[in-house]
């Protein structure tokens, strides 16, 4: 298989770094209150007791149900959610997912509560800068 060519990959850079820039600008926010003011605490209570069981307790779609389902659940913290609007994410929330398991929580969640859970997904993928060690003061 040959190399990509200069010109594909010079076409394809701004994307891939938009997309990084987007995915660090989401992650690096210390507020619990995100996604169209939702609140992280309240959604994890939530999340617990309604998702996790299909989409595992971190969201990594490997909750105790996942291996009975067709399609299994997605990862949450993958990049393909990542990169979701929080428009398309509450959509999914509200309406489900077609032939899936995902059913919707619109009638069974209030709004506040929908927004809750998206806050909290959107919490479990974190950005982190590098550990790098101290370097030691001059002496002189």
């Amino acid at each position: 298989m040959r190399p990509a060519p200069l010109r594909t990959l010079v076409y394809l850079f701004p994307f891939t770094f938009s997309l990084v820039v987007v995915c660090l600008a989401m992650g690096s926010t210390g507020s619990t209150a995100t996604a169209s003011n939702g609140t992280e605490e309240r959604g994890k209570v939530i999340f617990e007791k309604r998702c996790a069981s299909c989409h595992g307790p971190q969201g990594r779609g490997d909750g105790p149900e996942a291996p009975f389902l067709s399609p299994r659940p997605p990862s949450l913290i993958s990049a393909a959610t990542s990169v979701k609007t929080d428009e398309e994410l509450s959509a999914m929330i509200e309406n489900g997912m077609p032939r899936t398991a995902m059913r919707g929580w619109k009638n069974e969640l209030t709004e506040e509560q929908r927004r809750d859970v998206l806050a909290y997904i959107r919490s479990l993928v974190r950005f982190y800068n590098p550990v790098t060690p101290q370097t030691p003061p001059h002496r002189q």
